[in-house]
């Protein structure tokens, strides 16, 4: 082991200008225009993966490709899953860069690109860890299969698919995924629950064009002022969600963990300013860890219809819409809420317009036990990586490929934090310490040392 990290130290800046060289791919899944680039990053991490000494290939499908390696070390080695994503999110809005969003540049010791932290560093990070033992040593220690996708952010089938047609090919004895956060800036953490997804889109027809508001307000009923009051009537004064059915399913949270979720280091104040808000809000009852992690939410994600460019226009808009999300905790299930929701929708749907209503992805949300034998190797991997215990966290997140590892292979994911939170996925300037990227490789080197662990 000792070789491998000395491996790591004498390549340091050969691994940051690999990182570089991959972020500068622009692999947005959810813009076609993209497709070229996307599958460039595909290319990337295949002849990467045969670079350092694993049989790899592309896995097509009916989509963006999934890059499947392995590497056999013997039948009486462990095997481990890796799990990543080379997609990314799309970059806009472009003018709230500071620094061109695929052109690496670090600032203050942190890397500023699109995709640096969610997921192409710490995913990346991992292959360089087996590259390290490879190159040190002549060989890794246990069997490795990896399985990195696509379309992750634009929500793809196409994994799905590779799953069920590669399920006695993946076997394995741990899924690894390191696309979480860890709990501080040098602390990481082991994530053991993930909330799912719900996603609807909801658009109030009116009049068959728009109107003159002078002319015809008043007269027919306003897409937009109806939608205004569907959205309102989806909570209630207490910040609790006001559809019924909603919180069916879910267990009370239990004391222990209350407990142990408030022992966890939370500054709101840095929260608070972090987030640019004014105030923190949500429902009475619980802290902001917890809402932010541990109860379901029902959020607007965006409204659109009618005029909204510069000056007056005075119209009665044709139509009105938003797209709404809710992410869910363990016991609910998603389908019954999106029908829920649904049925809340129209049933608050004024006279004098019309509501069409499309259905998007679904997602359970997850819970994994940290007290395994590999959850216990992967919380003293990480310890030993970053010099200092991992918190164990929940996410108020969702990886819904985690629940088909789980349905299709009968794994359970290890979801390693492994970079500083603020890191500002899916915004403009994204971020992710050079150090943390180091300390990720550390993590798999300790990660895929040693035999099989057993139960402490």
């Amino acid at each position: 082991m000792e070789e491998a990290l000395r491996h790591l130290e004498a390549h340091r800046e050969a691994y940051l200008d690999q990182l570089f060289a991959y972020l500068r791919i622009p692999s947005v899944s959810a813009q076609s225009d993209h497709d070229k680039d996307t599958r460039a990053a595909a290319a990337f991490l295949r002849d990467r993966m045969r670079e350092i000494g694993l049989e790899a290939d592309l896995y097509e499908g009916d989509g963006l490709p999934t890059v499947h390696g392995r590497y056999a070390a013997g039948d009486d080695r462990p095997t481990l899953l890796v799990y990543g994503h080379y997609d990314v999110q799309p970059p806009e809005p472009l003018d709230l860069w500071e620094t061109p969003p695929f052109e690496p540049t670090v600032v203050d010791g942190e890397i500023r690109a699109r995709g640096c932290a969610d997921d192409k560093g710490p995913s990346l990070a991992l292959l360089l860890a087996a590259e390290c033992w490879i190159r040190a040593t002549g060989s890794l220690p246990v069997n490795l299969k990896v399985a990195y996708e696509g379309e992750e952010e634009s929500g793809g089938s196409v994994i799905e698919r590779y799953l069920e047609e590669h399920r006695e090919a993946l076997h394995a004895d741990a899924l690894i995924v390191a696309d979480t956060p860890g709990l501080a800036p040098g602390t990481p953490a082991l994530c053991y629950a993930l909330r799912g997804l719900v996603a609807l889109e909801a658009t109030v027809e009116g009049p068959s064009r728009d109107l003159h508001s002078g002319s015809y307000g008043g007269a027919v009923a306003n897409p937009a002022a109806a939608l205004a009051r569907m959205i309102t009537s989806l909570h209630a004064p207490d910040g609790r969600v006001a559809v019924d059915g909603f919180y069916e399913g879910i267990p009370p949270l239990d004391d222990a963990e209350r407990a142990r979720l408030a022992r966890l280091p939370f500054d709101e104040a840095a929260f608070l300013s972090d987030t640019g808000a004014r105030d923190l809000r949500g429902e009475e009852g619980y802290t902001t860890w917890e809402r932010r992690t541990a109860r379901p939410t029902c959020e607007i994600n965006g409204i659109f219809g009618g005029y909204a460019g510069e000056g007056t226009k005075t119209i009665v808009p044709a139509r009105a819409g938003c797209k709404i999300t809710c992410r869910l905790v363990p016991g609910q299930d998603p389908a019954a809420v999106q029908e829920a929701l649904a049925r809340h929708l129209a049933a608050h749907c004024p006279p004098g317009v019309g509501l069409d209503i499309a259905r998007g992805p679904v997602a359970p949300a997850a819970f994994m036990d940290p007290e395994t034998p590999w959850a216990q190797k992967a919380r003293a991997a990480l310890e030993r990586a970053f010099g200092a215990p991992p918190a164990l966290t929940r996410e108020g997140g969702s990886i819904p490929v985690v629940n088909a590892f789980r349905t299709i292979l009968g794994l359970e994911a290890l979801l390693l934090g492994t970079y500083a939170p603020g890191e500002k996925a899916h915004s403009p300037n994204e971020r992710y310490p050079v150090e943390d990227f180091y300390a990720a490789i550390r993590t798999g080197i300790f990660l895929f040392a040693g035999e099989r662990p057993s139960r402490r």
